[in-house]
């Protein structure tokens, strides 16, 4: 089976961002993966990305190397994230939304498996998605079902 295409995706609006956020479900990443650039106004993320789009019956499954970066950034705030003590503490990317406050500016909220979340004070709403085009198999597909004891 081929491998996927690597994906370019441009957020400007909140149903955007949707889009970005479904594609980015499951991602992983470690805390130093975590980039401010106040002077630039600008945040990113380095994450290994599940194919969800390519991800159909029992496989093959894919993943690769992608970049989140957010522009028009006034501001960073985390909750239950271990960003200065552990930086290669690993973590999960549930979803990403988007609060308008003041049109068109507002707060991206980027919620992580275990309770943590980062909130970014944007101007508007200027979100990309690259992935490389460095793909690898992954060995399953992220399961939602699974209970934990």
């Amino acid at each position: 089976m081929p491998q996927p295409v690597p994906k370019r995706l441009i957020a400007d609006d909140q149903a955007g961002l949707e889009v970005i956020s479904a594609a980015v479900q499951d991602a992983v990443c470690k805390a130093a993966d975590l980039n401010y650039a106040p002077s630039q106004k600008h945040f990113s993320i380095e994450i290994n990305r599940f194919h969800w789009e390519s991800a159909h019956g029992k496989g093959p499954y894919f993943r690769s190397r992608s970049i989140i970066g957010f522009d028009s950034v006034l501001g960073v705030r985390s909750r239950g994230l271990p960003l200065r003590g552990d930086k290669e503490a690993v973590l999960q990317v549930l979803s990403l939304s988007f609060d308008e406050t003041d049109a068109p500016a507002g707060i991206v909220r980027l919620i992580f498996a275990g309770s943590g979340e980062l909130e970014l004070d944007v101007e508007c709403v200027d979100v990309t998605l690259l992935d490389t085009d460095r793909f690898w198999p992954a060995r399953k597909r992220p399961d939602h079902e699974r209970k934990i004891d």
